[in-house]
């Protein structure tokens, strides 16, 4: 039960967080990224928590690399098939489709080290409220057992 409000929890934060930073980064943004930021987010978390002995380096380049792979599928269909223009990443050096580019693949690396941070905190925080539950039912039982 915890897994499943702990990444319904992670997705909806990242989404949040997501919108904030593109309003601060370019003074608006689309319920596409929101959605889009919500999903980078909770990927950011599986893998920040699935390889907890990982070296950071690594986790943060697969951190990266799947936010750039989401960006990209989302890019080509919000704005390519769909044709919202959203983005354009065009005029940048090392685009694919005008979809992605380096340079925010390499903001992305950055931005991944504190996301992995943030990754740490819900986690701790879900592990604490499984225990204190696993604590609160085993002393109900020794109550009933009185």
């Amino acid at each position: 039960m915890y897994k499943k409000t702990e990444y319904l929890c992670v997705m909806l934060f990242g989404a949040a967080l997501y919108g904030i930073i593109e309003v601060m980064w370019r003074g608006y943004t689309h319920p596409s990224m929101v959605v889009t930021g919500g999903v980078c987010f909770l990927l950011i978390h599986l893998i920040n928590c699935s390889l907890p002995r990982e070296k950071r380096i690594i986790k943060y380049l697969l951190c990266s690399a799947s936010v750039t792979g989401v960006e990209f599928a989302v890019g080509v269909v919000v704005n390519i098939m769909l044709g919202l223009g959203v983005w354009d990443y065009s005029g940048e050096p090392f685009n694919i489709l005008g979809q992605v580019c380096l340079k925010f693949t390499l903001a992305w690396l950055v931005l991944s080290v504190p996301a992995c941070y943030l990754s740490d905190m819900a986690r701790a925080f879900f592990q604490f409220l499984e225990k204190k539950e696993q604590g609160d039912s085993t002393n109900s039982e020794k109550m009933a057992k009185l």
